[in-house]
C-alpha cells in the first residue's frame, strides 16, 4: 500500500481490518470488515442487492454492474437473500473479480489531500481489532438499520465497525467519504462550463471534504454498538435523499459565501464569478432532485 492507491494483497490481510473494492468502472466502492478465515462482513440494501437507493439512481448501478456481479458461491448467495443486509461472504464474492484495497486510518493532513478521492481514508482512529470484530459480528445478528445510499451505507458501516462514531442526525448526510465525494463534487459541472473556477472549485473541495472528515466533525458520538436499536429505533424505512443533498448543498453555500466575503477583493471579479457558478450549479442540482 503505497501514498497514491491504497491496493493490498490478501497476505496483507489482518482480522479487523477495513477493505474495499471498485465497482462499475470505479464510480463507487463496496467496504467491509475482514473477520480472519477468508470472510469479509459487510452491509448491503438486502434481498441479494449489494448497493440501492430505492431511487431512478438504482437504474445507473445496474446498467453499470459487469455481468460477474451475479455469479457468488452457493454459501454467499444464501447469506445475501436471507439477511437483514448485513451478510458475511468470502473474499472471492466480495471482491467480484475487481482488486482489493484498504482503507487507512488515522491519517494526518498532508496525506489525506493527497487521497484526493473520498473513501479511501480517514483522520478517525480505529479502535483495537477485538472491539472492531466485536461491532461487526454483532450487527451480522442484529443488523445495521436501512440501507441509504447517502445516509447509511456500506462504508457507514465499516467506519462504524473500526471507530464506534455515530452520526446521531438521521436528517444529515452519513460518515462516508465517497458520498461526501458525491455530494461535493455537484458543481464540478461548473468547471466543463468556466475552466478558470478549476483551481477555486479544487481548493472548495478539498477544504469542504476535510472540514466533514469522520476525524474532525463534532456531530459524531460514540456509540456502544448494543444501543445502537435502542437508541435510534432502527427500521427498514423507504429513505429520500433530497433532504440529504439538501443539506450537503446548504453547506457548500455557507462555504462559499464565507470564501467569497474572506478572501474575495471586491474588484476580483474572476473569483467571484467563478464561486457564483459554483452556487448556481449547486442551486440548479438542488431543484432538480
Amino acid at each position: 500500500m503505497g501514498l497514491f492507491s491504497n491496493k493490498i494483497s490478501r497476505n496483507d490481510l489482518h482480522h479487523g481490518d477495513h477493505i474495499y473494492s471498485w465497482r462499475a468502472y470505479y464510480s463507487y466502492a463496496h467496504h467491509g470488515i475482514y473477520i480472519g478465515d477468508g470472510k469479509v462482513i459487510h452491509f448491503t440494501r438486502g434481498e441479494g442487492q449489494e448497493v440501492g437507493t430505492g431511487t431512478i439512481l438504482d437504474n445507473f448501478f445496474a446498467s453499470r454492474a459487469p455481468p460477474r456481479s451475479s455469479r457468488f458461491c452457493d454459501v454467499c448467495r444464501q447469506s445475501r437473500e436471507n439477511s437483514n443486509g448485513v451478510v458475511v461472504s468470502c473474499v472471492d464474492c466480495f471482491l467480484n473479480g475487481w482488486p482489493l484495497y484498504k482503507f487507512e486510518y488515522g491519517v494526518d493532513a498532508a496525506r489525506f489531500f493527497v487521497k484526493a478521492r473520498g473513501g479511501t481514508c480517514t483522520l478517525a482512529r480505529s479502535d483495537p481489532p477485538e472491539e472492531v470484530l466485536h461491532r461487526a459480528l454483532y450487527l451480522l445478528d442484529n443488523g445495521f438499520g436501512g440501507y441509504h445510499l447517502f445516509r447509511n451505507n456500506c462504508e457507514d458501516f465499516a467506519m462504524y465497525c473500526k471507530t464506534g462514531l455515530l452520526l446521531l442526525d438521521e436528517n444529515l448526510p452519513g460518515r462516508s467519504g465517497q458520498t461526501a465525494t458525491m455530494m461535493l463534487g455537484i458543481p464540478a459541472a461548473a468547471v466543463l462550463l468556466y475552466p478558470a473556477s478549476l483551481v477555486v472549485g479544487a481548493g472548495v473541495y478539498c477544504l469542504s471534504r476535510y472540514a466533514i472528515d469522520l476525524g474532525i466533525r463534532q456531530d459524531v458520538v460514540k456509540v456502544p454498538v448494543e444501543d445502537l436499536a435502542a437508541n435510534l429505533g432502527w427500521s427498514p424505512p423507504v429513505l429520500s435523499s433530497k433532504a440529504a443533498i439538501e443539506w450537503a448543498a446548504g453547506k457548500l453555500l455557507s462555504i462559499r459565501a464565507y470564501l467569497i466575503n474572506a478572501y474575495c477583493h471586491p474588484h476580483d471579479r474572476l473569483l467571484q464569478h467563478s464561486l457564483v457558478i459554483h452556487l448556481f450549479a449547486v442551486s440548479t442540482c438542488v431543484k432538480l432532485v
